[in-house]
């Protein structure tokens, strides 16, 4: 085997969740490229359409499941779709996520419950139903955030500490999981991408905040997130494990 074919997902399946737009969207695509089916999950189920019909029409294999992740039922249902569908499952990558900017005093106990609740919540309850029926040599990929790492240009608590949350899950489970099942259990940690999330926000903002603190002075675009992805899915990262990598222009590093 080549060095360049074990970047390959060739015979294996991913779930994707939060796959009806945006980044997950991306992930989606570059996981079929890559060679793996993809079974997708998102709430909004014209969009998720829309999305696999892409991903059919250039070749890929897919399934499209509409999945909202705090229900661990929903999350059950997407995880044997793949195992229904194609006999195995291989990579989850856990993507979907909401956020909020409200400053800590305004924020209500709704807002920030809804936060952990998808964020947190949701990504423990797909990788339990993933784990159950994944088999060693499998990878999770979970969808973490710069801002679990340093200071954001906007107040985003519930944001934040979800996603710090979320490295702290991913070390965990790698804990558990890597020796006794075989599944590495590895995190992503964005910087700020070209999506509709920054599109939502203040631009002369953002990007002086991104000017100020990164290294490389601009948004991050999506190949550069999907290339991530997909290594930490790959046998290619196959001694990797607990780990968080910052994909974030070097960020994270000032």
């Amino acid at each position: 085997m080549t060095i360049i074919d074990r970047f390959r997902l060739d015979g294996k399946v991913a779930v994707i969740t939060g796959a009806s737009s945006g980044l997950g969207r991306g992930f989606a695509q570059a996981l079929s490229e890559a060679g793996a089916a993809v079974v997708l999950g998102a709430r909004r189920e014209d969009s998720l359409t829309e999305v696999a019909k892409g991903i059919s029409a250039g070749g890929g294999a897919v399934v499209a499941r509409r999945t909202d992740v705090t229900d661990p039922q929903d999350c059950a249902v997407l995880a044997r779709a793949a195992t229904d569908a194609y006999g195995r499952l291989d990579i989850l990558v856990n993507n979907a996520g909401i956020g909020t900017a409200v400053p800590a005093l305004r924020e209500t106990p709704e807002e920030f419950r809804g936060v952990i609740e998808v964020n947190l919540l949701g990504a423990f309850w797909m990788a339990q139903a993933c784990a159950r029926l994944m088999s060693p040599g499998s990878s999770i990929v979970n969808v973490a955030s710069v801002l679990a790492l340093v200071k954001s240009y906007a107040p985003q608590a519930a944001y934040a500490a979800s996603k710090a949350a979320l490295i702290g899950l991913t070390r965990d489970l790698s804990q558990q999981w890597t020796d006794r099942k075989g599944i590495r259990v590895n995190a992503i940690a964005p910087g700020y991408f070209e999506s509709k999330m920054t599109a939502a926000t203040d631009q002369d903002k953002l990007s002086a905040f991104i000017d100020q603190t990164a290294s490389i002075k601009r948004f991050g675009r999506q190949h550069e997130l999907d290339a991530a992805v997909v290594f930490l899915a790959s046998d290619a990262a196959a001694y990797i494990t607990g780990a968080t990598l910052a994909v974030d222009g070097g960020m994270s590093t000032h």
